[in-house]
């Protein structure tokens, strides 16, 4: 199994689902939240208009309340009379939790402090096709109050775990999903973080607003000289064994890798 729906993925509330058709149209993919956009007593209705919605199983992510809460199972039980097989499971900590979706496409994402140290066998999964990470949830686990600085940069713990799911996901094979960039109005600080992350690796960004998809897709995509600069490299390797040099740079197989994912991108 494998996640490529493309950079920016839009929660989408459940007890919203009109919302649904424009968020298909504005974003790669739409992610129909039960666990935090619905509140406790709405839950039930946003599961009946979640079913009635019959939700595109393709381009549509269910997010679901965590393994820990009694909404867990009422959720699998909507989900299961729909269409949709992929699903985020809200505050994933730990393998045995996710054992009951054998048949679906599973998204864990990590923000607490034990999903976070977890990230390594959640990955591992077999149902597991992707890691997120959720900075907010992940300091209020801890006690804090924020994860970012003043100056709007994330703080060191949310930068670890960051850095920590990236590489729980990658060591697995699995792709990652960075955070969303909760200041809806802060485009240049979505920007910087969004080409971060496509840099870092990251497969895809989430979002809470139709107005930060843009920012996100410009973010992933690279640009003309990047690309040129990927095919040339590729180019020139056709005819070369082992490292090379082109451009007055040392070219080996990492560096190729980031070629081909460039080109990936661009394409």
């Amino acid at each position: 199994m494998t996640f490529d729906l493309g950079p920016a993925l839009l929660f989408v509330p459940a007890d919203r689902t009109e919302r649904l058709a424009k968020a298909l149209e504005r974003a790669d993919a739409a992610i129909l939240d039960l666990e935090d956009a619905v509140s406790a007593d709405a839950k039930p209705s946003a599961r009946a208009a979640m079913i009635a919605a019959d939700p595109d199983p393709e381009r549509v992510i269910v997010r679901v309340n965590g393994p820990g809460t009694p909404d867990f199972a009422l959720d699998l039980e909507a989900l299961a009379r729909t269409r949709v097989r992929r699903v985020m499971v809200a505050k994933a900590e730990d393998a045995a939790s996710l054992a009951s979706l054998e048949g679906y496409e599973v998204i864990a994402l990590c923000e607490t402090a034990r999903g976070v140290v977890h990230a390594e066998q959640l990955a591992a999964l077999p149902q597991v096709v992707a890691l997120m990470w959720g900075a907010e949830d992940l300091v209020a686990s801890l006690g804090g109050t924020s994860s970012r600085r003043d100056d709007g940069g994330y703080r060191d713990v949310a930068r670890l775990a960051r850095a920590r799911v990236l590489l729980a996901a990658g060591a697995s094979g699995k792709r990652a999903i960075d955070a969303v960039h909760v200041d809806i109005a802060d485009l240049d600080g979505l920007s910087d973080e969004a080409r971060d992350a496509a840099a870092s690796g990251f497969a895809a960004t989430a979002c809470i607003h139709p107005g930060q998809v843009a920012t996100i897709r410009a973010a992933y995509a690279p640009s003309a000289a990047q690309v040129a600069w990927a095919r040339g490299v590729l180019e020139a390797a056709e005819g070369e064994r082992g490292v090379f040099r082109h451009e007055g740079r040392m070219i080996d197989e990492p560096i190729l890798r980031h070629a081909r994912s460039v080109v990936a991108r661009a394409g």
